[in-house]
C-alpha cells in the first residue's frame, strides 16, 4: 500500500495557501513501486498498443477489448481496488501514472479503460455494499468483466437527474422492473456489468443499479455510434425494457 509522509497540495489551494517546496510533488518523488508501475505499464503501451496504433483508426472494437482484457491480467484494471477484492491497492499516484500512459498513446483505449476503472469500478468500490464489492469488483478488477456506466439519455445529459427511465418495484418486493433510454454509453459494446439510473416511484433524485448484461432480460443495444475520433472505442445507446434487477441491486442509498 503507498504512504507519503509530505502533506501535499490539494487541488488549488496553492494559490490561496502559503506552502513550502516539502508540499510539492515531484517526479522525483516517486517510490520504488511507483517506478515500477511506470516501468510495466511503459513496456505494455510500448509492446501492445504502438505497433497497431492505425488499427485504432479502424473502429477495431475488437482490440480494444483484446487490449483491455491483456491489461486486466497485468493488474491495471484494478489498481485503485482494495487487494481483498482483487485489485492492487494501490494509491492514487500510482493509477494517475497508468492513465498518463494510456491516455497517450490513443484516445480509444483511454476512453475504454477510463470508463471502466473509472464511473464503471470506482462507484461500486466507494457505494457498494460488502456483498457487491465481493461479487463484482474481482470480476472487474481482472478483465474477466467489463463496466459500463448508464446515465446520460436523450433528454438528460449534464442535468442528468432529469432522466425519464423508470424502475418498478415488484409486488412482492423482490426486484424492480427498469424501463427507459440510454445513450453516449461507452464500452456499451462490451460491457458484462451496467451502473444504470433510474427514477422509483416519485423520487426527488434517481437512483443506482447494478445490472448484468443478458439480452434475455430485455436489454437491447444500438447499433455502434459513428464518432469523429475515437473511433474503436464502443459507444452505444441501450435500451431497457422490463429489465429485472434484483432489489439487493441497489448501489447505494436510495
Amino acid at each position: 500500500m503507498e504512504t507519503t509522509e509530505k502533506n501535499q497540495l490539494s487541488g488549488g489551494s496553492f494559490i490561496i495557501e502559503n506552502d513550502t517546496t516539502r508540499q510539492i510533488f515531484t517526479p522525483e518523488d516517486f517510490s520504488e513501486e511507483q517506478l515500477m508501475m511506470k516501468a510495466a505499464v511503459k513496456e505494455f503501451i510500448d509492446r501492445e498498443v504502438w505497433p497497431h496504433k492505425e488499427r485504432f483508426e479502424k473502429k477495431d472494437y475488437e482490440l480494444t477489448k483484446t487490449l483491455m482484457e491483456k491489461a486486466g491480467e497485468l493488474g491495471f484494471l484494478g489498481i485503485s481496488v482494495p487487494e481483498e477484492y482483487g485489485g492492487l491497492g494501490m494509491g492514487f499516484v500510482s493509477a494517475m501514472l497508468v492513465c498518463d500512459y494510456i491516455s497517450g498513446a490513443t484516445g480509444s483505449l483511454s476512453t475504454a479503460f477510463g470508463a471502466h476503472t473509472g464511473i464503471g469500478i470506482l462507484p461500486i468500490t466507494l457505494y457498494g455494499t460488502e456483498e457487491q464489492k465481493q461479487k463484482y469488483l474481482p470480476k472487474l478488477s481482472s478483465g474477466e468483466w467489463f463496466g459500463c456506466y448508464c446515465l446520460t439519455e436523450p433528454g438528460a445529459g449534464s442535468d442528468a437527474n432529469s432522466g425519464k427511465t423508470k424502475a418498478i418495484l415488484s409486488a412482492d418486493g423482490s426486484h424492480y422492473k427498469i424501463t427507459g433510454q440510454k445513450m453516449w454509453i461507452s464500452n456499451a459494446g462490451f460491457a458484462s456489468l451496467m451502473i444504470v439510473f433510474a427514477r422509483i416511484e416519485d423520487d426527488k433524485n434517481i437512483t443506482g443499479f447494478l445490472v448484468p448484461y443478458d439480452p434475455k432480460n430485455g436489454i437491447k443495444l444500438g447499433d455502434e455510434e459513428n464518432k469523429l475520433g475515437i473511433h474503436s472505442s464502443s459507444t452505444r445507446q441501450v435500451f431497457f425494457t422490463d429489465t429485472k434487477v434484483p432489489t439487493e441491486n441497489i448501489l447505494g442509498e436510495r
